[in-house]
């Protein structure tokens, strides 16, 4: 280990494995035990104090290294899993334990000690997967997103890393997702903060099993072909003492000046413009790339990222663009295919562009906007929707400037927002089959897809961090129908590259007619290389049973998609037979030909046509 190179570029903020030097690591100095190593530049004095030497801090007193603000020292013939804390004396005199913030492990809530734990040993069995994988610009991505601690329970506590391999992972393969984003899982003292409010950046959370444990299900996923996303918080911290606030007397972590600390969410801000912090928060980021060979990082809250403190009137925080900017174009840099993805909602620009072309290096960001306009026309009386036509039409308008993620999250389902399904308009009936249209808009609109756990089944109860999913709902028809609908949608969309090779490229998509407001039916195609798909919205209770539509060429189009089949408990009033394109006597919106179909009330239709093969020339030879 090059030890001199990464404390220069600790210091200079610039460093992607501060990780590999500071924390508790098993080496041999004689003989076998650890080196415990910190950051502590205001501290007059710090020791190891822990079970191996029953908390006693003369036993393992740290020594000032030749570099600045490191304390270091090395403590002979302790085991894995042994707990530990960091006795700092400040430069006041007072003495207090502190957590490592650099802890590989840590001790399950109310508890507050790291654990000594060495991840070199894990075993990976992944090769192939973490070679061809890539950020999937042009493939199909369908993420599910869930709460580790709320998905299935085991009793009244929540099943382990362990359980989730076994039977999370094959669900996810059997209905067709392609990802699984997992709600922060580094450690953290509150439940009731899902993750965000973290104390140990580098500790997986021990609520569900061990390191070892959490890699084993990584490993498993990328063997059934499933990749794995975590959402990381690098925007504050919490205040809890034993944290990182005040970590050595003084702000060492937080902002020095105290309303630049003080965060929305009663926890301290990162100063993101202390080089050591930003070296602290990239190599997090990185560890859990290389250490758990995760496939993507999501970054929450960057709109406060942005801005100080999220108030775009308080100006842009200048440091913190330089850490968000600096961080993706070394992770992207170093861990090919790695997706980075910003839960943003501001509209400021260049969140997806190169930083290189002064864009902040995203790989992705979540459509906020689409959300909202979405679910509010949803929730809307279809009598009054054709004064809200543009809240369909206009996320159409800006979706090229950014690369966009269409999310409906766990912020969708929770505080009183109601649940997707229960913010659709109408009777019970007509909620399940308006979210059935709406899943098949959102599948059809360019833009990658992320789904919440339970929306898959149509679940009417809001998150709840302490109970798992109502899978009891799955012995009623109506859900399990929805569940088989969401699952083929799942699959129709991976299986039509259509819906995701040009998703970003505007020749992907197209408008076919955009303005009929007075009916609210809405029709528009994607299309790739070998087909056009073609979707029909019907947004209202009336039906048709000829309706024509604008198609982009001559041929027979065969319905692939009907969201009222019977099937999916709906009224089956489908297309069953393939329906030729007529000639118009004059185009409609530029298009000449037509479809004639039959449309049930708010139903949504995919239409695949293929197109011609291009006959190759034969080249004369002499």
């Amino acid at each position: 280990m090059d030890t001199t190179r990464i404390i220069e570029s600790f210091h200079q903020g610039h460093c992607l494995d501060a990780y590999k030097f500071f924390g508790a690591h098993f080496v041999y100095e004689g003989t076998r035990g650890v080196r415990f190593t910190v950051y502590a530049p205001h501290a007059r004095s710090v020791s190891v104090v822990g079970s191996f030497n029953d908390w006693n801090g003369y036993e393992a007193v740290m020594q000032r290294t030749g570099f600045t603000g490191v304390w270091s020292v090395f403590v002979p013939g302790v085991r894995e899993w042994e707990t530990y804390k960091y006795r700092i004396e400040d430069r006041n005199g007072n003495v207090f334990d502190k957590a490592d913030p650099y802890a590989f492990y840590s001790e399950t809530r109310p508890e507050t000690a790291s654990k000594l734990y060495d991840y070199e040993k894990i075993k990976w069995s992944d090769g192939s997967w973490m070679k061809k994988r890539t950020k999937n610009f042009d493939k199909p991505v369908s993420i599910y997103e869930v709460y580790a601690g709320g998905w299935k329970r085991n009793g009244e506590y929540p099943y382990t890393y362990g359980m989730l391999k076994d039977e999370l992972i094959p669900y996810v393969k059997e209905h067709g997702f392609t990802h699984i984003e997992l709600m922060p899982l580094n450690e953290y003292p509150f439940d009731g903060s899902w993750g965000y409010q973290a104390s140990g950046y580098y500790s997986v959370t021990s609520r569900y099993g061990n390191p070892t444990e959490f890699a084993d299900l990584v490993n498993a996923a990328h063997k059934a072909g499933i990749g794995i996303i975590i959402d990381m918080v690098p925007v504050h911290f919490v205040k809890d003492a034993h944290g990182l606030r005040l970590f050595d007397g003084e702000p060492l972590y937080e902002y020095q000046k105290a309303s630049d600390a003080e965060s929305q969410w009663g926890t301290n801000n990162f100063d993101l413009w202390s080089e050591e912090v930003r070296s602290f928060l990239m190599s997090a980021a990185a560890f859990w790339c290389d250490v758990y060979h995760v496939d993507g990082i999501r970054i929450d809250a960057v709109s406060n990222l942005i801005y100080w403190g999220g108030n775009r009137d308080r100006g842009v925080n200048e440091g913190s663009l330089i850490f968000m900017k600096r961080m993706n174009y070394y992770l992207s840099k170093e861990f090919s295919g790695l997706m980075l993805i910003a839960e943003d909602s501001s509209d400021y620009p260049k969140v997806t562009a190169s930083t290189l072309d002064n864009g902040l290096g995203f790989d992705y960001k979540w459509d906020l906007g689409w959300m909202n306009d979405t679910l509010k026309y949803y929730s809307t009386d279809p009598i009054y929707r054709h004064w809200d036509h543009h809240k369909i039409t206009f996320s159409m308008a800006y979706f090229y400037s950014e690369r966009f993620i269409m999310p409906l999250s766990h912020d969708e389902n929770v505080h009183g927002k109601h649940t997707v399904v229960d913010r659709m308009w109408g009777s019970y009936e007509q909620k399940f089959a308006q979210a059935r249209n709406l899943y098949a808009y959102m599948y059809a609109h360019p833009g990658k897809k992320l789904n919440f756990m339970g929306n898959e089944i149509a679940s009417f109860r809001e998150f709840d961090e302490a109970k798992e999913l109502d899978w009891f709902l799955l012995s009623y028809p109506a859900h399990d129908a929805f569940l088989r609908y969401f699952t083929d949608l799942n699959k129709i969309y991976c299986a039509h590259s259509s819906l995701s090779k040009y998703e970003y490229d505007r020749q992907g998509f197209r408008w076919l007619d955009a303005d009929n407001s007075k009916q609210s039916v809405y029709t528009f195609y994607r299309e790739d290389e070998k087909e056009y798909l073609v979707c029909v919205l019907n947004m209202t209770p009336a039906s048709y049973e000829n309706y024509d539509i604008s198609v982009p060429q001559a041929g027979t189009y065969k319905e692939i998609l009907n969201s009222e089949k019977d099937i999916y408990d709906g009224c089956n009033m489908c297309n069953f037979e393939p329906v030729k394109a007529e000639k118009r006597e004059e185009p409609v919106n530029g298009f000449d030909h037509k479809l004639t179909i039959r449309i049930a009330p708010f139903a949504a239709i995919w239409f695949t046509c293929r197109k011609p093969v291009e006959k190759k020339e034969k080249t004369e030879t002499h």
